[in-house]
């Protein structure tokens, strides 16, 4: 049944007043990792093999003669991913089901990294250790809570649609003595909602993060993922490194991993962050920062233009440059500087 036409009009108007109210702020970082990262500069192969001996088999060498892995290989990605928890995070029991997502850890890093420089700007006497988040589709990995919580002492909540995921942050939260007590996840049980039957009644989260699922379709996903295996083979080629092609084309959703809502949504990325803009008003009241990473930069400009509707009060833009990569993730409020900082005094 369609709605009355009179209040359609009224509502277009109040979002009108709210959209030019609305302040943006664009922040362009320093090119690299941020300078809180521990990832900086190349990896530490000789600490990494320490921390998990597992891996020495699969370091090879590149022809400048420095350590590395095979990137077309998921069970070295993984491993590298293991050592790497293991030797920065002291996260020594982690582990993914097969298929599942395996991230690449130090761009998640900055997102984090960033996230607590965003407070810092707010707050010079915030106190880390008192801040809750919300990480909106924590997968079966888990990377956000696991740098909040040991970065930072956040306290995070983590949220998925899928069972296996849930289940599987949970564990690592659980095995792992530097997490216990700090990170919590639950299953979001009705796939079209993100903060609805997660945040409570009586829950207040300072910031909630999100990396949204990319693509549009499994069909799409498919043929994304292919195309990163064919530049990693044409990569190899050049660098005068043996490619072994067939392993390669044979299971590219393996090699890279990720389940249907790690990786594709109805919609894709633009629909998905532009549903998340109007549910977070609901929760208006119950979280500070809401943020979201957006990988297509095409994005940005829907997103703003989305969250003037919802009746956002203000909006950062928060750029990330590693090497040739340049990424971003937004942030949004509905609160007033005054708000935020009469809410941020209760965390010093």
């Amino acid at each position: 049944m369609s709605r009355p036409n009179k209040p359609q009009r009224q509502n277009k108007q109040t979002q009108d007043a709210n959209a030019s109210a609305m302040k943006v702020v664009t922040v362009k970082g320093k090119a690299g990792l941020h300078k809180r990262n521990v990832h900086q500069g190349r990896y530490d192969f000789t600490q990494l093999v320490k921390a998990l001996p597992e891996l020495q088999k699969h370091v090879i060498k590149n022809p400048k003669g420095d350590a590395s892995i095979n990137f077309s290989d998921p069970l070295a990605v993984k491993l590298l991913n293991k050592a790497l928890l293991a030797h920065h995070y002291n996260v020594t029991s982690w582990d993914i089901p097969e298929g599942y997502l395996c991230p690449p850890i130090p761009g998640r890093a900055d997102y984090i990294h960033r996230l607590a420089e965003l407070f810092s700007s707010e707050s010079a006497s915030l106190k880390h250790n008192q801040v809750k988040a919300l990480d909106v589709g924590v997968g079966a990995n888990c990377i956000y809570p696991i740098v909040g919580a040991t970065q930072y002492g956040w306290h995070y909540i983590g949220s998925d649609v899928d069972a296996e995921s849930v289940d599987n942050s949970n564990r690592i939260a659980n095995q792992n003595s530097v997490l216990n007590g700090r990170i919590e996840c639950r299953l979001q049980s009705d796939s079209r909602h993100f903060f609805k039957g997660i945040i409570k009644p009586n829950e207040f989260y300072d910031v909630t993060t999100c990396n949204p699922p990319f693509h549009k379709s499994l069909q799409e996903a498919q043929q994304g993922t292919e195309r990163k295996i064919k530049n990693l083979a044409a990569n190899k080629s050049k660098r005068d490194q043996a490619t072994n092609q067939s392993q390669s084309t044979r299971s590219p959703i393996l090699n890279f991993g990720g389940q249907k809502a790690e990786l594709w949504c109805p919609g894709g990325e633009a629909a998905f962050v532009k549903n998340m803009a109007f549910e977070s008003r609901d929760f208006a009241k119950q979280v500070l920062w809401f943020t979201t990473l957006i990988s297509k930069k095409e994005n940005v400009r829907w997103m703003r233009k989305n969250l003037e509707k919802a009746g956002a009060c203000e909006v950062r833009i928060v750029e990330m440059s590693q090497g040739q990569k340049t990424s971003r993730f937004m942030a949004w409020t509905f609160k007033s500087e005054a708000e935020r900082q009469q809410w941020l005094k209760l965390k010093s």
